[in-house]
């Protein structure tokens, strides 16, 4: 049941005016990256309708879009699911993410200047008390930011864009993992930080790549024990 897979207070209050479809996609898919809404849940039109406060239509186009995006899947007699991921499609997205955050890296080593580094190093900040804290939430929330820092820092709009295009599915997979990743995570975040500070692309690549390649490996030796 929905109710009893989302704990109080996740459900996102919807504001209104606005494009009611849009809101509520964004609203189920929010709660499906933070994984409130659990990798082969049912999802339930009236039940969802009810949490969000709205009719079941919205509810209902919004599940459309979603399937068409591969977040939720629309099985006949049957309903609506969220999403499962294989490890092949967790695979090919990790790999392609190593692939546009090392080059984000090295761009970010080539052109930021202070103010940059003073960003990365707040952000780095944050999510070692995160950590400490054992808010994974806010460990997931803060290490998608710091990765977004990284690709602003960069300077190109064509990569950052296409690193958009896949952040959030990131963070779909990065949160099962985040706390078995924890401390070392933000230990490689820290030797980022000083190969960019240094100017150093090369290095900032190694790094980049050798610290996204952890994260994929963590999540398929998870997958395996599970």
């Amino acid at each position: 049941m929905l109710s009893a897979g989302l704990p109080q207070g996740t459900v996102p209050k919807l504001e209104r005016p606005g494009p009611l479809r849009e809101r509520v996609y964004e609203a189920l898919l929010e709660l499906i990256t933070t994984r409130a809404l659990r990798p082969g849940q049912h999802l339930v039109e009236s039940e969802l309708a009810g949490h969000l406060g709205v009719s079941r239509q919205p509810v209902r186009e919004a599940l459309q879009r979603l399937n068409t995006e591969g977040w939720v899947d629309l099985r006949p007699a049957q309903g609506a699911f969220v999403h499962e991921p294989t490890e092949e499609e967790a695979d090919q997205l990790l790999s392609v993410r190593t692939l546009l955050e090392a080059e984000a890296a090295r761009l970010a080593a080539a052109n930021s200047g202070s103010a940059g580094i003073a960003a990365l190093e707040k952000l780095c900040a944050e999510g070692e008390q995160a950590v400490a804290d054992d808010d994974v939430d806010l460990a997931v929330a803060t290490n998608a930011a710091f990765h977004a820092k990284v690709m602003e820092l960069a300077g190109n709009v064509v990569l950052a864009e296409l690193a958009g295009q896949v952040d959030r599915r990131v963070r779909w997979y990065y949160t099962p993992v985040a706390r078995q990743r924890g401390r070392q995570s933000w230990i490689e975040h820290r030797d980022l930080i000083a190969a960019i500070s240094a100017r150093d692309e090369r290095r900032a690549t190694e790094v980049m790549r050798a610290h996204t390649e952890h994260t994929r490996t963590t999540y398929h030796e998870r997958s395996e024990r599970g």
